[in-house]
């Protein structure tokens, strides 16, 4: 028997919520493998456990119990378990330890990630301040204000290529994406709040995106379904920006230049997003470089190395995934 029949194997014998610890037991107890000289048979068992849900092996699933402990079943036991009133049962029970986190790292910190994680793919993303705007005390205007804005330019190689697509049809040269950043989402009633935020906040952009740094595993199937019916993507942020993953696309929509307007008549930053954003589309060739750069330097830092997000991540309390760490 392999180590991951082991778990399996543990896993269908229990027939219950588990933690890597609990199944690590059970394998020595039932001598269902031996580890011989391994001088951290557990920690393999939480990092295998680990792969299962990193490679979306659909027999194995988990949820973050107390003080963030992971705890697995196989999910043919899901509806035998109740895993959603599980989940809810403690995120309810741990609410003191929720307000430690809120003390600890912020929405805000976040923000860092998810720009490094787009300027990988080369899109230049903008901060967007509620408190910096006019009226900002109006808690409506939060249902407008997007968390994050981002400008993704379609690669052209030829100069006369980029000047003829200007000419053409300057909307096929940019893409414009709004992302509602939040720490984690657990229970089917944050999703559908921090959801329609994002609906909401996005109704402007070509496509909108759901992000957070913490997301149940419970709740994919219902994600996919509003994904399917109101076209917001959703990202799932890991503390290395790198391997942060698109859980699902975002739908294609055309700009509503009426909500654009609004936005820049009451947000400074938004507005001068946009106007960077035209200077890039009229720009000569000569100048292409320096506006580019000047871009740059407005829009929002991100890491330049790996050990700039290690040492960013525990300035911030920042957690990193149980499985495996930044390197």
């Amino acid at each position: 028997m392999t180590i991951k029949e082991a778990i399996l194997k543990s896993l269908e014998d229990l027939h219950k919520l588990l933690t890597h610890n609990e199944i690590y037991e059970h394998i020595i107890n039932k001598k269902y493998y031996y580890f011989g000289e391994a001088k951290t048979p557990a920690s393999t068992i939480s990092a295998l456990l680990g792969d299962f849900i990193r490679k979306n092996d659909t027999r194995v699933k988990r949820i973050k119990g107390k003080q963030s402990q992971y705890l697995y079943y196989l999910a043919k036991f899901e509806q035998d378990l109740n895993i959603n009133e599980i989940a809810s049962n403690i995120t309810e029970t741990s609410q003191p330890m929720q307000q430690n986190k809120k003390q600890t790292y912020s929405e805000r910190n976040l923000h860092k990630l998810l720009s490094s994680y787009l300027k990988n793919k080369k899109i230049y993303t903008k901060t967007i301040l509620h408190e910096e705007s006019k009226n900002s005390k109006d808690d409506h205007q939060k249902w407008i204000h997007p968390d994050m804005i981002g400008i993704e330019f379609l690669n052209l190689t030829s100069k006369v290529n980029k000047a003829f697509m200007k000419i053409l049809n300057k909307s096929d040269t940019f893409k414009l994406t709004s992302y509602e950043i939040k720490k984690e989402i657990n229970t089917d009633y944050e999703l559908k709040k921090y959801y329609f935020q994002a609906v909401s906040n996005s109704s402007w952009a070509n496509y909108g995106y759901l992000v957070a740094l913490e997301i149940n595993d419970n709740l994919k199937d219902e994600m996919q379904r509003l994904n399917e019916s109101f076209g917001i993507g959703i990202i799932e942020l890991k503390s290395n920006p790198y391997e942060s993953e698109i859980l699902f696309q975002s739908k294609f929509k055309e700009l509503d230049f009426k909500t654009i307007d609004k936005l820049c008549k009451v947000n400074e930053s938004y507005e001068n997003f946009i106007e960077m954003i035209e200077r890039m589309l009229t720009i000569d060739e000569r100048n292409y470089q320096s506006v580019e750069n000047e871009l740059s330097s407005f829009c929002d830092e991100y890491f330049k190395n790996d050990s700039e997000v290690k040492e960013y991540c525990k300035k911030h309390f920042i957690p990193f995934d149980e499985d495996g760490e930044i390197g």
